[in-house]
């Protein structure tokens, strides 16, 4: 029996934090397997944030990122296989067999780089890249299967009706009810991290940033922006530091909004759908008025930023603010108090709080469930120190759970831009943005950047080489820890009710396709 070691041997960083890839301490796999496992059991404060391998010098490196989120820290753990024999040849004991939530990071080590882990619940696929190690086809891929003449299967997609990404989801239903969803992402595989290092240019890597997610422009540029300036020593002033922090809380409100519309297009229910929907669109025509785009695209730079929040446009926000406050609760009051709306979304799509932190969810899924997961919380950058914040949480782990999440998120996020308005003290200059070169980067470094978007956590790891250059960049999205919570809260539900759970979570598949 593996017992709990007294002190953990990782390195400790903070968010946003750089340190040599040489201070990472290398550990055995054994050692790494024993510290990992015993540290995950100790309770719901740890989450993994990431885990990956790259090839380095003469090694494959592995790189786990765990957070500690009673105590703001992150933990890097780090082994190493050589590159001497063939990868494919490795044989590693499966930490998911344990700690379900490595079942996803495990896969995709496994995939890209053929290293096998013994024991892993279902050793398969995440994506189908052009240059993965395993040449498994999209057509083979293996279906869970249960050998039943009661049972039938139901396959959805991969074109859907709405203009969508494509997914496969396939049901296997006792007449209409599920008995498992299994979701199959990865047809379009975009090579998004390779293009990191394909791309030098300092604007060019700002962009890509940007179209990771098009609904989560602001949320995944301040997560590299961020890092980047932490990695080549830029600092920024309170003034832009307040505006990003704007964005992001922007960037929340509009999807809020665009979430509240669409489960109320799942019941029918025209009036809220309009309602919510026509709210939407103020919000992100702020942006078009900010910066020129309604998604928050050319906001965020390093450095600095084009487009200062100024007098006139933070009075229009005030405004703005406050006919989307009270208009949104006007419909939200007649929404919530509807019988057919609560019958509907109540005890539909529940998971359990136990659920949520084996699978490692985070953001709003996990909130909905009771789960605090929320990196403005338990890893603040500067700005969301100085606010007055705590996560919502919810118990029910339901779709009205999450519908009502929305509501209560649209409202909070409404108060943190008042509070930051507030201190924002207007200036009508700024730095100019170093968005047209490449920028100093630390060389043999290692930086984490984890923020949260309207989803949940994103985290941005960068590595550099010798000369500063980018050799791995590693982009993790919030859905691809919550596709499975997903498929979990289809069990036991008929099939009909597929539709209106999965606007409940509105996952991203581009977010998770990378």
């Amino acid at each position: 029996m593996i017992t709990s070691p007294k002190t953990s041997r990782a390195t400790t960083v903070k968010n946003y934090q750089t340190i040599l890839l040489e201070d990472v301490l290398v550990m055995s796999y054994q050692s790494f397997y024993e510290e990992v496992t015993a540290m995950m059991r100790d309770g719901e404060s740890y989450h993994i944030v990431n885990y990956f391998a790259f090839q380095h010098r003469l090694v494959l490196k592995f790189i786990c990122i765990i957070a500690i989120d009673s105590n703001q820290t992150l933990r890097v753990f780090s082994h190493e296989l050589s590159l001497k024999q063939p990868l494919s040849s490795y044989s590693l004991p499966s930490i998911s067999a344990e700690i379900y939530q490595f079942h996803i990071f495990e896969r995709e080590i496994w995939e890209n780089h053929g290293i096998y882990f013994e024991n892993h619940p279902w050793l398969k696929p995440v994506r189908f890249a052009f240059d993965r190690a395993n040449t498994m086809k999209v057509n083979d891929y293996p279906f869970y299967k249960i050998d039943s003449e009661e049972l039938h299967e139901v396959g959805v997609g991969p074109i859907h009706a709405g203009v969508i990404e494509p997914g496969h989801f396939r049901f296997i239903c006792n007449g209409e009810m599920v008995l498992h969803l299994e979701i199959q992402l990865g047809w379009q595989h975009r090579g998004v991290e390779k293009l990191y290092l394909e791309k030098t240019k300092l604007l060019q890597r700002t962009v890509l940033s940007e179209s990771i997610a098009g609904d989560t422009a602001v949320g995944h540029a301040c997560t590299f922006v961020m890092g980047i300036e932490s990695n080549a020593g830029i600092k920024v002033d309170t003034e832009l530091a307040i505006e990003r922090t704007i964005g992001l809380e922007l960037e929340r409100v509009a999807m809020a909004l665009f979430d509240l519309s669409n489960l109320n297009v799942g019941t029918a229910y025209q009036l809220a759908s309009s309602v919510y929907g026509a709210l939407r669109t103020p919000v992100i025509n702020y942006f078009q008025a900010w910066c020129g785009n309604r998604f928050g695209k050319g906001l965020i730079r390093v450095g600095g930023t084009h487009y200062p929040l100024t007098a006139e446009l933070q009075q229009r926000l005030k405004k703005l603010l406050y006919e989307v406050e009270w208009r949104s609760e006007e419909m939200s009051e007649k929404a919530f108090n509807l019988p057919s709306e609560q019958s509907r979304f109540e005890e539909i799509g529940k998971v359990t709080y136990r659920q949520m932190y084996l699978i490692g969810a985070v953001g709003q899924a996990a909130k909905a469930a009771g789960l605090k997961r929320d990196v403005r919380w338990s890893h603040p950058d500067i700005t969301y120190q100085s606010l007055d914040f705590k996560p919502v949480t919810l118990s029910t782990g339901d779709v009205w759970a999450r519908f009502l999440l929305r509501r209560l998120e649209l409202l909070q996020s409404i108060g943190l831009i008042r509070q930051l308005l507030s201190i924002h003290s207007n200036i009508s200059t700024r730095p100019k943005p170093r968005y047209d070169d490449t920028v100093n980067l630390t060389p043999n470094s290692l930086t984490i950047s984890i923020n949260e978007g309207w989803r949940g956590e994103i985290c941005h790891t960068m590595v550099t080489g010798d000369e500063g250059e980018l050799i791995r960049y590693k982009v993790k999205d919030p859905s691809l820890h919550n596709w499975l919570a997903l498929a979990l809260s289809l069990r036991d539900l008929e099939i009909s009710d597929f539709p209106i759970n999965n606007k409940s979570y509105n996952l991203s598949y581009c977010g998770f396709d990378l």
